[in-house]
């Protein structure tokens, strides 16, 4: 899958505050949309303690957003979590699909960082690969 979530044009600037860590259950995760219309930009974030990990809410299997809301399919906290649409489960930490339609494809990483206790998203380029 393409990290074409770089060039959205409602991409928001690095560094820029989506919540606090403890808004996030440990274990669980949130949904951020940014943008309207169609095809706005969809985060996922995953927390682990106090790491975070970012996945671009897309299915590489049929290019839906794996959840639309907060309400979602974690299958075992800190380690896998399901697609609303196709069940396709993925590992936490890595964003592999480990059974479903898309097995072996990867979700697309998207930088957080975690800072004073505010998540941000991270440092990225759009050079980056």
């Amino acid at each position: 899958m393409s990290d074409d979530w770089r060039d959205h044009p409602d991409l928001p600037a690095r560094g820029t505050p989506l919540c606090r860590l403890e808004e996030i259950p440990d274990g669980g995760g949130r949904v951020f949309t940014f943008g309207e219309g169609q095809k706005p930009l969809r985060i996922l974030l995953l927390r682990s303690g106090t790491r975070v990990n970012g996945w671009h809410n897309c299915c590489p299997h049929f290019g839906m957003p794996l959840a639309l809301k907060d309400e979602w399919l974690i299958v075992a906290p800190h380690e896998s979590f399901k697609c609303n649409v196709h069940y396709a489960r993925f590992r936490w930490a890595d964003g592999v699909c480990d059974d479903g339609e898309c097995l072996g494809e990867q979700l697309d990483a998207i930088p957080i960082e975690v800072i004073g206790g505010e998540v941000r998203l991270g440092p990225f380029s759009p050079a980056e690969g």
